[in-house]
């Protein structure tokens, strides 16, 4: 059975301070993020849902659905919202060398530069790094950024209902959020995503895109 923190302890970010685990602040935001994509359609329905509040998020790409669309991957950037590296294939940090895995995150630099766009955000793909991979990251200039609140939409077993209280329960000013525009996931985030936003707006919260 798998197991994850929905929100992530507090004993966890206190080991790992160089990676970016929550943003607090005074300015009562929240920072939606958005893993996996760019995604025809489900990428596109996200970014709607997001101007209908006039909310800006972080998507953690991956360089071959770069590729893959890149009119959908300009249309994230065009609307304001932060894009970060993902990895070009999605690699697993445990299961791969420091050196190949920073040709992986290079290529993914490479389709971002194909259309003008550059970034110092990066997410590891399952939050899996090893402390070679973090320390070239971090010699690379990168944020390391992971998240405060998983929502675990990618996990096909939870209900929609079950996912969206995993966020609701543990929103905090500060909160990093996450969320997978993919196939994988849309189940639950096309019932959780609209919810969420409402909440947030009803309680007052911003919502920025990461920096």
């Amino acid at each position: 059975m798998k197991f994850y923190w929905v929100k992530t302890h507090q004993i966890v970010k206190w080991l790992l301070p160089y990676f970016v685990w929550d943003m607090p602040s005074r300015e009562n935001t929240v920072y939606l993020t958005f893993d996996d994509g760019p995604t025809p359609e489900i990428t596109a329905w996200v970014l709607d849902q997001l101007a209908q509040y006039e909310f800006k998020a972080s998507f953690f790409c991956i360089g071959q659905n770069i590729s893959d669309n890149p009119q959908i991957f300009s249309k994230i950037v065009e609307a304001g919202h932060a894009v970060g590296n993902h990895t070009h294939n999605h690699v697993n940090g445990w299961h791969t060398d420091a050196e190949a895995y920073m040709e992986n995150v290079a290529k993914c630099v490479s389709e971002m530069s194909a259309l003008g766009v550059t970034t110092n955000l990066f997410r590891p793909p399952y939050g899996k790094l090893m402390h070679a991979q973090t320390v070239s990251l971090r010699n690379d200039g990168y944020k390391i950024i992971m998240w405060d609140i998983l929502s675990a939409d990618f996990d096909q077993r939870i209900s929609p209902e079950q996912c969206l209280k995993n966020v609701l329960q543990n929103i905090n000013s500060g909160s990093i959020i996450i969320f997978h525009d993919s196939v994988k996931a849309f189940k639950n985030l096309e019932y959780v995503l609209p919810k969420t936003l409402e909440y947030i707006k009803n309680k007052g919260f911003k919502c920025a895109a990461i920096s």
